[in-house]
């Protein structure tokens, strides 16, 4: 297996589950869990052991494997820095060693086999993937500056495409030239490739890069900060050689010109930072760029915040398979009331997968009263006076 021999290496100090100012537990399956198995640094020892036959491939081996969302916690607070920045690739290459192996939990085989299937995890034909634009129009792509690269949840959830609409009807109104692929468009392989499916990966970014070279793009802005990480980081390596943005990026300079709304009530907002934007990518401020530039808008932060910030849950495929499940302690539930002890009346994210794991943890939270969750673009024009 790739990465086996730095896991002997860890000695079990516990800085993997926490952020960095410790004020709470920040591994999403050992927030859910409260095992030690499930911990960074129990699951290193767990895999070792599996490697070395002292312990058999049961299926709730399989299930701790797979139940690391890929969040980057352990990276960022590991003290070992000659090989934290390799704990995330041992974890996806053990779960590429099961994938091999045909043993995989239900959950996680019955994802990949609609990825595969369908080029999306939600098992839905292609030809629905423009369903969102309905009822705006937005043109395929063709001679634009700007390939907006929607996504699975942006494409095919309900919510992901109220937040999909949101983004391109803001990106119009500021002037942007951008077009879409709809039909065209294949998942972009981040959950596939963290779920350990490396040639499933290796076949959606191929296709896609294909696709992005017959229509000659050069330029394109993501919904996801799982697509901006995926195309930004590893179609490079495949010859997809593009500028890449989120579209926080481009839209925090457009709108510091835009007027604001009159007569707007003052609101109080906390941000929660993206895996894929922060700690994957360190991209902090473009979104929060956006959000200072609103007139009447108070911005608070959450004790963990920036790289410390609390997981969604919703990486690593999980959206999909629910390996974490939702109980009391799940990551997501114990983030809208982290958010909502700050006052705030806004839980804003960037990310369309964080939107909706928040949304069902409000539900079940019995906070949808005190907080609502709302995506960048949609608190932005809210308060600014658009075209």
């Amino acid at each position: 297996m790739q990465y086996e021999e730095i896991l002997h290496r860890c000695f079990r100090c516990g800085y993997c589950k926490l952020p960095g100012n410790y004020v709470d537990i920040n591994c999403p399956p050992y927030h859910a869990f409260r095992f030690e198995s499930y911990s960074p640094g129990g699951r290193m020892w767990l895999i070792r052991a599996w490697l070395e036959n002292k312990i058999g491939l049961t299926g709730r081996l399989q299930e701790i494997i797979f139940s690391c969302v890929g969040c980057g916690n352990c990276v960022e607070h590991c003290t070992f820095p000659k090989f934290k920045d390799q704990l995330l690739l041992a974890f996806t290459a053990a779960k590429a060693e099961l994938v091999n192996a045909g043993k995989v939990p239900p959950a996680v085989r019955d994802c990949l086999t609609k990825i595969y299937q369908y080029g999306n995890g939600y098992g839905l034909a292609p030809k629905k993937r423009a369903n969102w634009t309905q009822p705006i129009e937005i043109e395929q792509f063709s001679d634009q500056e700007y390939l907006f690269y929607v996504g699975d949840v942006g494409s095919f959830d309900t919510r992901g495409q109220e937040i999909t609409r949101s983004v391109a009807l803001l990106m119009s109104e500021l002037g942007l030239s951008f077009g879409i692929l709809g039909a065209k468009e294949l998942a972009d392989g981040n959950e596939a490739k963290s779920m350990g499916e490396i040639e499933l990966f290796q076949y959606l970014a191929e296709q896609n890069i294909k696709t992005f070279e017959a229509l000659g793009v050069q330029k394109i802005i993501t919904l996801s900060p799982h697509g901006f990480n995926a195309i930004k980081n590893d179609y490079p390596g495949l010859g997809g050689q593009y500028e890449v943005y989120h579209y926080t990026q481009l839209l925090a300079a457009l709108i510091k010109d835009v007027p604001a709304k009159s007569d707007l009530p003052p609101v109080r907002v906390t941000y929660h930072d993206s895996c894929y934007l922060g700690r994957h990518n360190m991209e902090y401020g473009s979104a929060r760029n956006m959000l200072g530039t609103l007139p009447g808008l108070e911005l608070v932060e959450m004790d963990r915040s920036f790289q410390n910030a609390l997981c969604c849950s919703g990486g690593g495929g999980n959206i999909f398979t629910d390996m974490i499940g939702s109980g009391a302690d799940h990551s997501a539930r114990a983030r809208v009331r982290e958010a909502a002890g700050t006052g705030a009346q806004v839980l804003g994210v960037a990310c369309p997968q964080c939107a909706v794991m928040f949304a069902d943890a409000l539900k079940v939270e019995n906070l949808e009263s005190e907080i609502a969750v709302k995506e960048v673009s949609e608190i932005v024009r809210e308060r600014l006076v658009l075209k």
